[in-house]
């Protein structure tokens, strides 16, 4: 059948997928706008599932704030820097992050669940995208603060954010905590939160290599005492330095104003995950040798 070009910008205006396939899906649903429309989404579907395996280690880290106060990070990834940039790929994002404000999933399994604006679900919406973009994309996780003090926040372009509850001080001493944090990446809050299974098997990394260096038992023990008070404020947001002014740490920071911070998360895109690498040298070798 012959298909109405203007009926075909319509559908892709409705999908935003490519004309041929909205043209394509119009032929075979006999014009129908509302059933080529449902035609594209199982497609969609189908492309989704296909596409789920494949790395997404770029995307947005997105910010937004709850009516009762709270404040919620979302990392949304895709496969490529250019999706990450897509206008679409940006409004996806920011529903998510308020579906996730204002709905208080426990994590992304049950956010992707949730009535998305509009209609339909989160996870319905997420296919959709996929079939518009033609990448892999995941809701991967988020991270919800209540705080008990005041919540600080600093975003990092849209790579990486941060939210800090801090008791006492100002505003500005909220901002510049989670800036230090998103620059300095403290693992935990202080030395008393380290695990002591990790304390353990770095004090006995530190023992061998002192040892190795063949000083008496008594120096190696301060040695390794002096080291893993290094390691513990290198890994810890108090034992930093602050990262606008280096001479003094961050534990001194929050003296001088009185204040003292409850609780930190910071979310990177990305991180943790292992990104495909492919030698483009080797691949030709590959294929020459199997010619």
């Amino acid at each position: 059948m012959t298909v109405s070009a203007s009926v075909v910008r319509e559908l892709r205006e409705r999908t935003g997928v490519g004309m041929m396939e909205c043209k394509k899906a119009l032929v075979e649903t006999n014009g129908d706008l509302d059933a080529a429309q449902e035609l594209l989404r199982k497609r969609g579907q189908a492309k989704a599932d296909k596409k789920a395996g494949r790395v997404a280690a770029e995307g947005r880290i997105e910010l937004a704030t709850a009516a009762d106060g709270a404040s919620v990070l979302v990392e949304i990834n895709c496969e490529t820097d250019f999706v990450a940039k897509d206008e679409g790929f940006e409004k996806f994002c920011a529903m998510v992050a308020g579906v996730a404000a204002s709905g208080s999933p426990a994590d992304a399994g049950a956010l992707l669940a949730l009535a998305a604006p509009g209609g339909g679900t989160v996870e319905e919406a997420r296919r959709d995208l996929v079939a518009k973009v033609g990448e892999n994309i995941t809701v991967r996780r988020l991270a919800r603060v209540t705080p008990r003090g005041s919540l600080g926040s600093y975003q990092h372009g849209t790579r990486i954010g941060v939210l800090v509850d801090v008791e006492g001080g100002d505003e500005d001493l909220g901002r510049d905590l989670a800036m230090h944090i998103a620059a300095s990446k403290p693992q935990f809050l202080s030395a008393d939160d380290v695990p002591a299974e990790m304390r353990e098997k770095e004090r006995e990394i530190f023992a061998a290599q002192a040892a190795n260096e063949g000083k008496p038992p008594e120096i190696v023990a301060k040695m390794v005492e002096g080291r893993l008070r290094k390691y513990l404020g290198e890994i810890t947001l108090l034992g930093q330095p602050f990262v606008k002014d280096p001479d003094q740490s961050v534990e001194k920071l929050l003296k001088q104003h009185k204040a003292q911070v409850l609780g930190f998360v910071r979310l990177e895109v990305g991180e943790g995950i292992e990104k495909k690498t492919e030698n483009i040298a080797e691949a030709v070798r590959a294929m020459e040798s199997q010619a």
